[in-house]
């Protein structure tokens, strides 16, 4: 190499070396992409700031009249906390300098005032641009006090330091679009009364489950969660339960490479790997338990906040009150990790929907975890089932849902006392002579939307056959219930479907949600004359098989009848709990032909049956209580669809309630009740010799058989139990 290549190569050495130095020396500082310009920071809290830098780099905040410093530690973590102030509309500058950095940073237009963060589902994340009158709602959006910041969508294994790059933005018609609607609109009710700034946090994400916003330390506070809480430790690294799995797994992977060594080379098979462990894989999808608290959640923590804004549900609506369990692990979890007490946590009911063919009773049962949630101490919950929409699930009356969850906030934040703005909630049941009394809290008397009798009370009681509708009638705080049907009320419900839009309301016209109290019969107890009856068989069909084992056959001493019951539960995920009795008058003097009818049975009928009573808590089963006919169709042959039997109402080409038998005993099987009045299945159990391939249902069948055939559908159910019963 010659001179003058020798000294241009050392110089451009020289050069790469200096700047390497330079930029170490002289690195910026670097803060989480949630501090920027146009932000609010929380009023009346100390004002924490931080960032990172070089290792041992000292940092200077200077934000109005205050000046903090702070040295990074040696990961480069710096925190600086300054004193609180008091809210303020004019626009601050923060300068953020350190004595190793090449330029400070500057953040224009900061604000002091109150900071909410919006966290849930498709709900909070609606944007202003979806909502009702959205373009006159936008092109009036002039609200330099309101800011808000879009957490970007992200979910993580491991808790992080930071999210995506994101902005505030001063609330314009040019950027409230896409503002959360629900949050936007309550921070306009709240700069306006509390004329002070507003900063709404948006960390939200369509159709996400509660589990994934969930911190482990609230699993952990929550005993009815412990499987969850178990599962997450064993997934997320550095636990204690993932490093002993993972060395158990390192084992099992040193010993079989010792063995597959020894084996290399010879006519010897080497065993397959050990897999990894499906408990070791990471908590990184959006629908995994911790993984959207870990990126969306964590990095927020320790930035003061006056409190959180919830809309989610409708993803875990079928958890029943388990979700209170899982609610409340969120609420304590963040309140835990943030430090700052019990801060406010105020959400919305989720509103009445369709929900397919998902039983009535799934979100009523969802909507009570929901109040229970209110026992936890400064929520809220604002009910929103009077601005439905029953064919949406994304109801676009934003603007009541964020009016409410203002006025909540400016009633128990901001003890703004002139406001009335919780919706009643019940208080008490006493039991009157053949009536119920409802009380509720409130404040101001009961009153309706429509000036008519409150709307969706049921009462019920023993012999009631059921929850029947109510005679309501509003006395101040109280709703005095009655019915006919019900001689004895012993417990009542409100709102208990999932399309229940009741005009019940308080005082201040808020309305009142789904609630019900008092002890319930059980369903045999609703039966008028059920004491008459005595119980011959008692089948579990989950042992259904080639033969019948009954859990009780007393049909060797059952003599004099006069009729028949047959009592089927059934609970499934499709269809929940779904429960039926029917009687009639006896079709055979032999109680040993009134079980399944198996060829032991010698058991045939294709026969119509008299005064027939149907009490089923099944929609879709008339319930029957003046005796009308139907038709029974018990053998334990094949059968085709042809109607020999002339049965009113059957069909000659699908499988109904007018079949025919054919062939020798060992065949499908048949047993079946129908309602020939209404055309309807009762119940039917075929193909029991199947097991779990046998077919069970009550009601007329979705599919192309009403009467259940070919569904091959007992599997299904978690719990199904036959019971058949006689009376003198």
């Amino acid at each position: 190499m010659n001179s003058n290549a020798c000294k241009l190569s050392s110089f451009v050495i020289f050069i790469i070396g200096y700047l390497l130095t330079t930029s170490m020396a002289f690195a910026n500082i670097r803060l989480p992409h949630f501090f920027g310009e146009h932000m609010v920071l929380q009023q009346e809290m100390p004002i924490k700031i931080w960032g990172w830098s070089e290792p041992g780099e000292r940092v200077t905040v200077e934000f109005g009249d205050s000046k903090g410093e702070s040295q990074a530690d040696a990961s480069g973590y710096w925190a600086v906390e300054l004193p609180a102030m008091k809210a303020s509309k004019q626009p601050k500058l923060m300068r953020i300098t350190g004595n190793q950095s090449a330029e400070p940073i500057e953040l224009k237009d900061v604000l002091i005032g109150e900071v909410w963060l919006c966290s849930g589902q498709s709900n909070m994340e609606w944007s202003v641009a979806a909502s009702k009158n959205a373009k006159a709602e936008i092109a009036s959006a002039n609200h330099p006090l309101i800011r808000h910041i879009k957490v970007p969508r992200l979910a993580s294994a491991l808790p992080l330091s930071d999210i995506a790059n994101t902005n505030w933005e001063v609330c314009s018609p040019e950027t409230a679009a896409d503002f959360t609607a629900t949050g936007y609109y309550t921070a306009r009710v709240l700069a306006k009364a509390l004329d002070v700034p507003i900063g709404l946090i948006n960390s939200s994400w369509g159709g996400t489950r509660v589990e994934p916003w969930t911190a482990t330390e609230g699993l952990e506070q929550v005993p009815a969660l412990k499987d969850l809480y178990q599962l997450t430790m064993q997934r997320s690294p550095g636990t204690p339960q993932h490093v002993k799995r993972m060395n158990e797994h390192m084992a099992a992977i040193n010993e079989w490479s010792a063995t597959a060594s020894e084996k290399v080379g010879k006519t010897e098979l080497t065993p397959a790997s050990p897999d990894f462990p499906a408990e070791l894989r990471p908590l990184s999808g959006s629908g995994d338990p911790t993984a959207l608290y870990n990126g969306m959640i964590y990095p927020l923590v320790g930035l003061p906040i006056r409190g959180a804004l919830w809309y989610q549900g409708e993803s875990n609506r079928s958890d029943g009150m388990t979700y209170f369990e899982k609610k409340k692990a969120l609420i304590q979890g963040w309140r835990k990790l943030w430090g700052q007490g019990d801060f406010p946590f105020l959400f919305v009911q989720i509103a009445p929907f369709q929900y397919n063919n998902e039983s009535p009773e799934v979100l009523p049962e969802f909507w009570e975890a929901q109040s229970a949630t209110l026992s936890l101490p400064n929520t809220g919950m604002v009910v929103i089932n009077d601005i439905a929409t029953l064919n949406d699930i994304h109801p676009p009356n934003k603007q009541d849902v964020g009016k409410r969850l203002a006025n909540l906030a400016l009633q128990d934040v901001y003890g703004r006392n002139n406001l009335d703005a919780q919706s009643p909630i019940f208080e008490s049941l006493e039991i009157l002579p053949g009536k119920l009394k409802v009380s509720f809290t409130s404040a101001g008397d009961l009153k309706t939307r429509d000036q008519k009798p409150p709307t969706l009370f049921e009462i019920i009681g023993p012999k009631s056959q059921g929850f029947q509708p109510a005679d309501a009638k509003i006395v101040g705080k109280s709703v005095i219930l009655s019915s006919p049907a019900v001689a004895n009320p012993t417990a009542f419900r409100f709102a208990w479907n999932k399309l229940a839009e009741p005009n019940l309301t308080g005082a201040t016209g808020l309305p009142v949600g789904a609630v019900r109290a008092g002890k319930v019969p059980t369903f045999l107890e609703t039966i008028p004359d059920i004491s008459e009856f005595e119980l011959v068989y008692d089948l579990d069909l989950a042992k259904l098989g080639p033969s019948v084992q009954y859990d009780l056959n007393r049909s060797a001493e059952v003599k004099n009848f006069g009729r028949i019951a047959y009592f089927l539960e059934l609970d499934s995920a499709s269809f929940g709990k779904q429960k039926v009795f029917v009687s009639f008058d006896a079709f055979t003097d032999d109680a040993k032909k009134i079980g399944v009818p198996t060829p032991e049975s010698s058991a045939s009928f294709q026969q119509p049956v008299k005064n027939l009573n149907v009490f089923s808590s099944t929609k879709g089963v008339s319930k029957i209580s003046q005796s009308i006919d139907g038709n029974i169709e018990f053998w334990p042959n094949n059968y085709a669809q042809t109607n020999v039997a002339q049965v009113p109402g059957a069909s000659d080409t699908i499988y109904d309630l007018g079949d025919s038998p054919y062939g020798d005993q060992q065949g499908y099987g048949s047993m079946q009740v129908h309602n020939t009045t209404d055309g309807q299945t009762i119940f039917a159990i075929n193909h029991w010799s199947e097991g779990k391939g046998a077919d069970i249902g009550i009601g007329n069948s979705k599919g192309p058989n009403r009467d259940w055939t070919f569904s091959r559908n007992a599997d299904t159910y978690n719990e199904k139990r036959l019971r058949v019963l006689v009376k003198e």
